[in-house]
């Protein structure tokens, strides 16, 4: 039976699906463009590979699944490995990095599509993911403290907006905490005269989003093989720990919907329009993307749950990517605003890492997973804040650096094959399209 609030989107009318497309786009705004704030990246080009991510999305996914891509958090560890100041002319070797983590979504659909779900997730237990994820969030937060540092005044009006709109917010507001923790903390900077508008004022009302000097196709002719090589191998890893997000994320908005996303049009799909959105917008100086538990909070309180809906919200911005001037607006936010944000949003990344493991059920009295666990965090952080900040080795004349989160990820996921006494098995959440019922 098709579901309802499917058919009821058919009859609203195309004002109201405007609307609600809108209202998407207004959801996965904030999130979406403070992450080339915090990078250096490209705002325009982000929000053009956001909306065409997520139509490409749509397209493999056979116009089913009512998700929308937006920037990923989860790769700003590896950013900040690479060009830790946003650096133009290294942000193109992370960029080669973060494609190459896309590619290996593609891997991981190919692996479900043949042995099937279940098999494969053996490798990637929340007692490696979990981990992975918490630490990605702890290695990011030196940024934070550094960008609060720039103004604890306007940080502070940041950090309470989001903490007040998350707890008191109400309906869509409640929705969009970090969108008004940097409207409202901007908007202070703003009338106590601490931004500098003065690019704003220079930028032209139209132009186009994408600029070659930005893009990994720049690096041709004049890349620098050791870089580019360690870019990749410190990036990469961290497709462990986002696939599995992802595929939390389809949990999430089947659940939300009641439909078996999992089983169609399934997760080899999804993730094969992940993927390919990642690699694609990375190779043009775009952040890698991820599905956005923004709209899926949106889909819960509309209860509208047409696809159609989100590829409007993607049109949407796709259309304001062409813009350069807004694209200068949120390249004067105040250091202030973004450290108070991030410094919330890093938390969370680690939080989302503790529920990881704590919703998994991860036993820590075992031995075998205490050791995983423990590999995984100390070579994560050790590495990480060490003089070098990687672990450099010279193979065949190239010398590679292995980042900590690089380290630590093929660490675990190795220990935790080969040590005895594995208990996880992936099991599909959902059964007739319906949720189970827990015990």
């Amino acid at each position: 039976m098709e579901n309802q609030g499917i058919r009821d989107a058919r009859t609203l009318g195309v004002p109201k699906m405007l609307i609600l497309g809108l209202q998407h786009m207004f959801a996965m705004f904030g999130a979406t463009v403070l992450v080339p704030a915090l990078t250096g990246l490209s705002v325009s080009a982000t929000l053009l590979f956001a909306g065409l991510g997520t139509l490409l999305f749509h397209f493999l996914a056979k116009g089913k699944v009512p998700a929308f891509l937006g920037s990923s958090f989860a790769f700003l560890a590896g950013y900040a490995a690479i060009a830790p100041n946003g650096e133009a002319e290294l942000l193109p070797y992370a960029c080669v990095g973060v494609a190459c983590a896309g590619l290996l979504y593609l891997v991981l659909a190919a692996l479900m599509r043949s042995f099937g779900t279940t098999r494969v997730m053996r490798f990637f237990p929340p007692v490696v993911t979990g981990p992975i994820i918490i630490c990605i969030g702890m290695t990011l937060a030196n940024s934070a403290i550094n960008n609060c540092t720039g103004n604890w005044g306007i940080a502070l009006v940041a950090i309470i907006t989001v903490v007040a709109v998350s707890i008191w917010g109400r309906g869509m507001l409640r929705i969009i905490p970090i969108l008004m923790g940097v409207l409202v903390s901007y908007a202070l900077a703003a009338v106590l005269g601490q931004v500098d508008f003065s690019g704003v004022a220079q930028a032209a009302w139209i132009g186009m989003p994408v600029k070659m000097e930005n893009t990994v196709f720049s690096l041709i002719g004049k890349c620098d093989m050791n870089l580019l090589v360690s870019a990749i191998i410190a990036i990469m890893p961290i497709a462990f720990a986002t696939m599995i997000e992802h595929i939390g994320d389809m949990c999430a908005i089947s659940s939300t919907v009641g439909e078996n996303f999992i089983e169609e049009p399934g997760l080899h799909r999804t993730l094969l329009g992940d993927g390919l959105a990642t690699s694609i917008a990375s190779l043009f100086g775009a952040p890698a993307n991820t599905t956005y538990g923004e709209n899926t909070g949106v889909l819960a309180l509309t209860k509208v749950y047409d696809p159609r809906v989100i590829c409007l919200a993607a049109i949407f911005a796709i259309l304001s990517s062409l813009c350069p001037k807004f694209s200068a607006l949120v390249s004067a936010m105040p250091t202030g605003t973004i450290g108070g944000v991030s410094l919330i949003l890093y938390g969370m990344i680690s939080a989302i890492g503790v529920r990881n493991l704590v919703e998994n059920q991860v036993d820590l009295a075992k031995s075998r997973n205490v050791i995983v666990v423990s590999l995984i965090i100390s070579l994560a952080l050790g590495i990480t804040f060490s003089a070098n900040g990687a672990i450099s080795v010279v193979v065949g004349g190239f010398s590679l650096n292995f980042s900590g989160l690089a380290v630590a990820a093929i660490v675990g996921i190795v220990v935790n094959a080969i040590l005895p006494g594995k208990d996880y098995e992936f099991a599909n959440t959902y059964h007739n399209g319906k949720p189970k019922k827990k015990d």
